[in-house]
């Protein structure tokens, strides 16, 4: 597992990731395809430029896989369920709730000036 809050690079290319979770590149590019969350840019050469982002989805995968034991079938469906929810989709509702929480504000707000 690898501390993603000690990364300050914007970007780590996959020899770098490959190093940090101590296994082959060929696996890096495998589960790439094997998985959606994960999208590296590419720059104009076509060498893959993985974000921290990416790079917390490879954590969640290598944990499932290589210390849970988990297949590839098994970790893509735990990766939808609940228990790892992606941080985007939590983002996405949080901002529903609060859009909801500031239309009824402003629906107590004309209340209160009437």
């Amino acid at each position: 597992m690898v501390d993603t809050g000690s990364l300050t690079k914007l970007y780590y290319t996959i020899g770098e990731v490959a190093e940090m979770f101590k296994v082959n590149t060929s696996l890096i590019r495998f589960w790439e395809k094997e998985f959606s969350i994960i999208n590296p840019k590419k720059n104009k050469k076509g060498n893959r430029l993985f974000t921290v982002k990416d790079i917390e989805n490879f954590n969640r995968i290598f944990e499932l896989v290589k210390v849970n034991g988990y297949t590839l079938d098994g970790a893509k469906k735990a990766l939808r369920s609940k228990k790892f929810t992606d941080s985007e989709e939590l983002i996405a509702d949080n901002n529903d709730v609060l859009e909801r929480l500031l239309a009824i504000r402003e629906k107590l707000l004309e209340l209160r000036s009437k």
